[in-house]
């Protein structure tokens, strides 16, 4: 298997696991709500999808709370591991283009095509459509 169809197992396999979440959640964006704000360590944080349903259900006493599995396999796939590589790409993109796209070795059109994806993504991350 190359390095690019590693890239694109990869790419396909989150495109499903967030199709699913998405579909079984009832949408693609989700928040969290901070039970108590003015807490800066308090850890009592709720994830609901857009439209009011929370994504963790159950728990109380002696249960333990959980997800659907097509949430929770969507949370397992983007663990922290998952978003420090991200990172990881987002700022190369952004060194992409604040030098730009000279750093590339294709030219300025497939940069770009890396970057404008990059872009997306940052801006879902910051809650910009």
């Amino acid at each position: 298997m190359t390095p690019a169809d590693e890239i694109k197992q990869a790419a396909a396999k989150l495109r499903a696991l967030a199709t699913a979440a998405a579909d079984n959640s009832g949408s693609s964006n989700w928040h969290t709500t901070r039970h108590f704000p003015d807490q800066p360590d308090s850890t009592f944080t709720t994830l609901w999808a857009t439209g009011g349903r929370p994504l963790l259900g159950g728990g109380g006493r002696g249960r333990v709370p959980y997800v659907h599995a097509p949430v929770g396999d969507y949370a397992a796939a983007m663990d922290p591991t998952v978003g420090l590589a991200l990172a990881d790409l987002l700022e190369l993109a952004a060194k992409h283009y604040d030098d730009g796209f000279l750093c590339c070795e294709h030219g300025a059109d497939s940069c770009s095509e890396v970057v404008a994806p990059a872009l997306a993504v940052a801006r879902a991350i910051n809650g910009q459509s």
